[in-house]
């Protein structure tokens, strides 16, 4: 899982500003996409991850795996993009292996 630090914006001289990339825009950002967003399944990611902690990610794509393994399209859909809400790059590069693999 992906960890940002976003420092408090002091009005016009940010205490941050001598250190940090001049490039990047000095403000906090989600990198999931609004039109990605689903309430239910952000729901189901956080309790997911309240039972297995920083292993959650892992765990849901270990699960997409199982399930693809089985033929079960729904939960492999399911996991998969539950894995996807927690860690984005996991998710991808395990459905890019079981595409591959199949």
């Amino acid at each position: 899982m992906t960890i940002r630090f976003a420092a408090a914006n002091a009005g016009t001289n940010p205490a941050v500003r001598a250190w940090r990339c001049r490039s990047v825009e000095l403000c906090a950002a989600n990198d999931n996409a609004q039109e990605r967003l689903d309430q239910s399944l952000l729901a189901a990611a956080l309790r997911h991850f309240a039972r297995h902690g920083l292993a959650a990610a892992e765990n849901a794509g270990a699960r997409a795996a199982w399930a693809r393994r089985e033929g079960d399209d729904n939960s492999y859909v399911h996991w998969l993009a539950l894995c996807r809400q927690l860690d984005r790059r996991m998710a991808d590069a395990l459905a890019a292996r079981l595409e591959a693999a199949s």
